[in-house]
């Protein structure tokens, strides 16, 4: 790699990937990898290692990387002296992740490597394969030597889902935690990288418009929305066992409730912020009847005709999955009592996106009750595709009368000439590299979160009310509509 165009703080690494074959690491790991050497953001002395079962030589995973970078980097490929040497560091090793003998030549080549680039046995081991994999592999990197944590570090980042229950969450913490100590274990949920999600405890702590009206005296409701206008997309066995309340729910979205919810922090360092959003998880609570849970049907998405749930491939024809799930969930601590958080996600949405709405509470309208509608104030943090914050307010209609009419501020940030945000990704892998795990959720979060989730499964397990299909292209069944309804208040599309 060329030490001049990089950061030279970071402590130099081996970034070992595990599945460099899949399609997350094409997608998502490479691209990512080379926008943070672009912006000098990896260590002078780093090299990668692509760990797949594919029959693949070293040259056709650096020919690999090129491609990806030339398809899905924010930033253009130069093929310049510089960027070929940073491709250069990409190396192969072909491996059955049950083959324990061959892992003894895994630890060779990073022992060698190790040597070449002067790595002193710092590694990131990502994981980026199916879930059953997480736990056989850590144990064949403790078994074989590869991570010692001795005068050297090494940390793993396990993609989700973390477990699909808390019994079996608990039991892949207990085998990754024979290898790997709490602070060099990375669960990883791409949305805490996001540009507007982390702009969220700057949006609150940092401005006195916000932070004192952040409770039940001035909030009315708030509502979390992750629309999506794809399907399983051939995923159908892995979405028979998560559905969209573990695939969704469980981390996501309760990840993003936990940092509008959190009270301020002590300090901004790691651990007084994850303490937090464990309050805010522990104090969760929802009633069996304010969830509603919907499969897709066919229908028209994006003017193009799609097939119902139960016509994806390798999907059961009596399937019962959840491809949506609303719901109205409770913090139920002095801030919050009395304010419902309002939850919804699917498949074959509409629009896809995802924003978090904090509507205040209206106001008597006495004084204007003649005036014209008093509606209330609004605030939307929208997470993507665009990424901004507006804020409705009300004001005078410009003449005459005295009327009121709603207007609005709108800050889009991917809108601004020379932003081009960093992929999720990107900021992720740097926060590995340099040690910060802030955005990573600590296993107690893990665990709260799973005791969320499973008192709903469970009481889907007692209901006998199967699965309210929905038409694709709709905004789910009308059953979430009359959830919200039902308060006097209405989903913002």
């Amino acid at each position: 790699m060329v030490k001049s165009q990089i950061e030279t703080t970071l402590d130099p690494c081996i970034f070992v990937i595990f599945g460099a074959t899949g399609d997350l690491t094409e997608r998502k790991l490479y691209p990512a990898l080379y926008n943070l050497y672009k912006d000098n953001h990896l260590p002078p002395q780093f090299a990668v290692v692509a760990v797949g079962r594919r029959e693949k030589t070293t040259t056709d995973i650096q020919d690999d990387v090129v491609e990806s970078i030339r398809k899905l980097s924010r930033q253009n490929y130069q093929q310049t002296s510089e960027d070929s040497q940073f491709i250069q560091g990409f190396h192969y090793f072909q491996l059955d992740f049950y083959d324990s003998d061959n892992y003894l030549n895994l630890e060779r080549l990073l022992t060698e490597l190790d040597e070449r680039y002067q790595t002193h046995g710092n590694r990131v081991f990502f994981l980026a394969v199916a879930p059953e994999h997480f736990a056989p592999i850590a144990e064949e990197i403790s078994n074989h030597g590869m991570a010692p944590n001795q005068d050297s570090w090494q940390r793993v980042v396990i993609e989700k889902p973390f477990g699909r229950d808390l019994v079996s969450a608990m039991e892949l913490n207990t085998n990754i935690s024979r290898t790997f100590a709490e602070h060099n274990i990375y669960r990883i949920d791409h949305y805490l990288g996001k540009e507007m999600v982390q702009n969220l405890m700057v949006l609150r702590f940092a401005n006195t418009l916000f932070e004192p009206l952040w409770n039940n005296k001035y909030i009315d409701h708030v509502q979390v929305t992750f629309a999506e206008t794809v399907g399983v997309e051939g995923r159908g066995p892995y979405y028979e066992q998560a559905g969209a309340l573990r695939d969704m729910v469980q981390n996501h979205m309760l990840q993003l409730l936990a940092l509008i919810a959190m009270e301020p922090p002590v300090d901004l360092d790691t651990e007084s912020i994850r303490d937090e959003k464990v309050k805010v998880l522990r104090s969760l609570q929802v009633s069996g009847e304010d969830v509603i849970r919907g499969q897709y049907g066919p229908g028209v998405v994006d003017d193009k005709q799609v097939i119902a749930y139960i016509q994806e491939e390798r999907v059961p024809e009596d399937s019962q999955v959840e491809t949506f799930v609303a719901l109205k969930a409770r913090v139920e601590n002095f801030r919050w009592t009395g304010v419902p958080f309002y939850l919804r996600t699917g498949k074959h949405l509409p629009k896809k996106y995802s924003e978090i709405i904090i509507n205040f509470k209206k106001l008597p309208g006495v004084l204007f009750f003649k005036r014209g509608k008093l509606d209330p104030n609004l605030l939307i943090i929208r997470v993507q595709p665009d990424e901004g914050i507006y804020l409705k307010f009300n004001a005078k209609r410009p003449g005459t009368e005295q009327s009121i009419i709603p207007v609005s501020m709108d800050f889009c940030q991917n809108c601004l000439e020379g932003i081009n945000s960093p992929e999720a990704y990107e900021r992720l892998i740097f926060d590995v590299v340099r040690g910060e795990s802030t955005l990573f959720t600590r296993w107690d979060e893990v665990e709260h979160s799973w005791r969320f989730v499973d008192k709903i499964a469970e009481g889907w397990q007692d209901d006998p009310k199967m699965v309210v299909p929905y038409p694709a292209g709709s905004w789910g069944p009308s059953q979430a509509d009359f959830l919200i309804r039902t308060d006097g208040r209405e989903w913002f599309m």
